[in-house]
């Protein structure tokens, strides 16, 4: 069956800009940690007008998701799921550093590094009730590195 769609009009940009900072969270436990509002004033700090910003975790037992920012069960049942692929009881061969870091590492495998979101007028195209997480998946507290990276025009 084909379906037929609109598409938007096409802007006309030529990226003029390569901005890059490092983003660095202190994560108290496990869970889900909002950095929307991080990655907006990346993007009024560099002028991004039109192009696409990618962030990038530097660490292999925390990931990154887009995720339902209006209802905190949603997190909350998200976080159970995780726990459920990959319980710290999972018989996993590696735990020289701790019953929680094999899972942290499926965890991470099964979600995401890295993400890439368009940017229109200088705001991130996200929906209504989208926002950005850091996913830490580790018990312990820890310091975790972003990498953010918008690549695009500039506002005039």
């Amino acid at each position: 069956m084909k379906i037929s769609g609109h598409r938007s009009r096409i802007p006309s940009a030529r990226p003029e800009l390569i901005a890059t900072s490092t983003l660095t969270v202190k994560t108290p436990r496990r869970g889900f940690f909002d950095i929307t509002t991080e990655a907006r004033d990346f993007l009024q700090e560099a002028q991004a007008a039109v192009g696409a910003l990618t962030l990038f975790v530097r660490h292999t037992s925390a990931s990154l998701t887009i995720q339902e920012n209006a209802d905190p069960d949603v997190l909350t049942d998200l976080t159970d799921a995780l726990d459920r692929l990959a319980p710290e009881n999972g018989g996993w061969i590696h735990g020289s550093e701790g019953p929680d870091d094999m899972p942290a590492h499926i965890k991470t495998m099964l979600t995401s590094c890295s993400l890439q979101v368009p940017v229109e007028s200088g705001e991130m195209m996200l929906g209504t009730w989208q926002g950005i997480y850091l996913i830490e998946h580790r018990a312990q507290p820890h310091r975790r590195e972003i990498v953010l990276q918008f690549i695009g025009s500039v506002s005039s």
